[in-house]
């Protein structure tokens, strides 16, 4: 019996993915059968053909056993040390990705809101139980309201196609800002923590009110991807 929530063995073999990833969602790139190592493009054909309104993805792995298990234990049956391992997790993600680069960090950290209604019925955001560590670790700001989540729509888990999870979430958020608020928003780069990504249907409706707020760059922060 492992002392932790996750054993050393699972620890080493599942959480470093070996795919390339599309920059702007983090879909698994299809690789070169000729030249596997080589990989010309960033972008997938979707984010090429379609950009969404967010500008980038980080995730940890697949969403697939046994990780998908974390996610459901933290979602379901509030195990919350399991969003610290997330936030650690990320944490190291950010730092390794704009080490070196020449884009600005996120100045901001919120996370994807749950309607009243379901907040209320869980007791916690799983988004918000993420986002509060990995922003002391990060040290940026962190928000929990200024988007708002007004309309408790169906589980998006329960919608098989991608023009009804949109629909699901049409005038689902909303910006809850100040003047003031507003002001630290315009031209910033603002980072958004969701446990999973799926469709990226709930981030791309959130990246939009963001967008409309005036924030330059969205970057999403996500523990798990579906591939």
């Amino acid at each position: 019996m492992s002392p932790t929530a996750i054993c050393d063995g699972c620890d080493n073999a599942y959480w470093q993915t070996k795919h390339s990833r599309c920059t702007r969602c983090a879909l698994p790139l299809e690789r070169n059968p000729t030249h596997p190592n080589h990989n010309p493009s960033l972008l997938c054909h979707h984010c090429i053909a379609t950009p969404p309104t967010f500008d980038a993805t980080l995730t940890l792995a697949h969403y697939a056993a046994p990780l998908d298990q974390l996610v459901l234990a933290l979602k379901f049956n509030a195990q919350l040390t399991i969003a610290a391992i997330f936030a650690e997790r990320l944490a190291s993600l950010v730092q390794q990705t704009y080490a070196n680069s020449m884009l600005a960090w996120p100045s901001l950290i919120v996370p994807v809101p749950l309607s009243a209604c379901r907040l209320a019925t869980r007791g916690y955001n799983q988004a918000w139980e993420i986002a509060r560590p990995l922003a002391q670790l990060l040290r940026i700001p962190k928000q929990a309201t200024w988007v708002r989540r007004v309309i408790d729509t169906p589980p998006q888990a329960q919608l098989s196609h991608l023009q009804e999870r949109r629909r699901n979430l049409r005038c689902a958020f909303v910006a809850a800002m100040n003047a003031r608020q507003l002001a630290s928003v315009r031209g910033q780069h603002i980072a958004v923590v969701d446990d999973v990504m799926t469709s990226g249907t709930t981030l791309e409706a959130v990246a939009r009110i963001l967008k409309n707020a005036g924030a330059a760059r969205v970057t999403n922060l996500v523990a798990l991807r579906t591939p």
